[in-house]
């Protein structure tokens, strides 16, 4: 039997939804989806699971999914519907404060940013991904009035996550409680690693952030 990533259909959203980023080359939207919708980004699409299903619960938004491993951009791919996802775009390619390279400025809506890797031992907290230089970075692409969404189920790394962001002045929390313990979208998508994390009795963190108008 033919392995699926071989299969015409899989080709066919291969070519429907990939997208070659090339570092220092930035994206057209109005291209990439033909029309001008508002574009939200995730960072981090995992196994597909927010990016496929929240997708489709707003049509009038335009989706790209970035995941570095090309395993997890094939999963996504199969949870994609050839009819019904226009407005959703995968790109295999890692994010970080270059991301305002390939990202034009003030063009992002939203950014969802789920269950970063919290590199939790403190040698390491120099490759997590939530820092100044990467907030700078979604600054500059987020427009006046964006957000950005994090979750986490890591909860000293909420609370740096916190911190960084509590630095800045140009975003704002848009939280009473700064940190959530519940979803803060009411048509909220449990991912396969959330519920995973559940099992094992961590639970997420919640934090919203926007973008101050100018």
């Amino acid at each position: 039997m033919a392995k699926i990533v071989d299969t015409p259909e899989f080709k066919a959203r291969q070519e429907k939804f990939l997208i070659k980023v090339e570092p220092d080359k930035v994206l057209d939207f109005t291209q990439l989806f033909q029309n001008s919708h508002p574009v939200l980004l995730e960072i981090g699409s995992g196994k597909g699971e927010f990016i496929s299903e929240y997708s489709l619960l707003h049509p009038e938004w335009n989706f790209i999914g970035f995941e570095l491993q090309q395993k997890r951009v094939e999963i996504t791919l199969r949870k994609l519907d050839l009819e019904k996802h226009h407005n959703v775009k995968l790109a295999t390619f890692m994010i970080d404060e270059k991301i305002e390279a390939i990202i034009p400025p003030a063009s992002v809506e939203g950014v969802f940013i789920q269950h970063p890797d919290p590199w939790p031992k403190r040698k390491h907290f120099k490759r997590r991904l939530l820092q100044q230089k990467f907030l700078e970075a979604l600054s500059r692409i987020i427009r006046p009035g964006g957000f950005i969404q994090v979750s986490t189920d890591h909860d000293e790394y909420a609370r740096w996550i916190w911190k960084e962001f509590s630095k800045r002045q140009d975003f704002t929390s848009k939280l009473t409680d700064t940190i959530s313990e519940k979803p803060l979208l009411d048509d909220h998508v449990v991912t396969y690693y959330e519920r995973e994390q559940r099992r094992l009795g961590f639970e997420p963190k919640h934090m919203l952030f926007e973008k101050k108008q100018i």
